[in-house]
């Protein structure tokens, strides 16, 4: 089967419910510049680090489990002449090896369930992050109430997401949130993405299987999450 997030977002720059704009207001308020080393973990097609790196001049190493997107991440890489700021590693970012200390800022941008979600995650990376440095994560947040009977996913309120990093000893110092247009250019290039690629594959063994996931994800968008379910880069210090 062809895999489905391959499929989904064979469009997406960003793989996640955010702007250029954005990321580049995640660099400065993390004062990035020459020399500041970066962890990427799940870095998908390489997009946020492309920014950061053109525009701080840092160094990002990448790590991506999918060879479609670790492949993609090394071709933009490259296209972009960004070879010597940017190392795409194609490895599972849980069994990477985090040596203590390593970076400035260790950062995982909608992919918290590579360590089962945030709480793992900050364990994960906190030791990574060298002191006065950040570790930053991209996450959903219930903004409101979800219907009953609505999995929960392990995501929390938005005071309990900031709360899951004080007690990891981080202290939040930057909060950059999705809206509305964020989170529906992601979800629609999603639906065109997928659109296109059945009318593409009409014979494929698995498109019946494709179009009952990208059915039931935009109609739970539709219902519910667009109105109840944000997401925010948060930035907690290490002290």
């Amino acid at each position: 089967m062809p895999w489905y997030f391959a499929v989904a977002e064979r469009d997406h720059d960003i793989q996640n419910p955010t702007s250029a704009e954005k990321i580049r207001a995640l660099g400065e308020q993390l004062r990035l510049a020459p020399g500041s080393q970066v962890l990427d973990v799940a870095c998908g097609k390489a997009g946020p680090a492309l920014i950061l790196a053109s525009e701080f001049g840092c160094h990002i190493t990448g790590v991506e489990r999918a060879p479609e997107f670790a492949a993609a991440a090394r071709e933009a890489v490259n296209l972009a002449g960004l070879q010597e700021r940017i190392d795409i590693v194609e490895h599972d970012a849980a069994a990477y090896p985090l040596e203590p200390a390593s970076y400035d800022v260790a950062m995982c941008l909608g992919a918290s369930f590579v360590w089962d979600g945030l709480v793992g995650t900050l364990a994960a990376l906190a030791p990574s992050a060298r002191s006065g440095g950040h570790v930053v994560v991209g996450e959903p947040y219930w903004r409101s109430s979800f219907p009953a009977g609505v999995d929960a996913e392990g995501f929390a309120s938005l005071e309990q997401t900031v709360r899951r990093f004080e007690d990891a000893g981080l202290s939040v110092t930057a909060l950059i949130s999705a809206n509305d247009d964020d989170w529906d250019r992601y979800e629609s290039l999603h639906w065109r993405a997928i659109e296109e690629w059945l009318t593409e594959n009409p014979d494929d063994p698995d498109a019946s299987e494709i179009r009952q996931r990208h059915e039931g994800a935009r109609r739970r968008y539709v219902e519910f999450q667009r109105e109840a379910l944000g997401w925010a880069i948060f930035a907690g210090r290490k002290p």
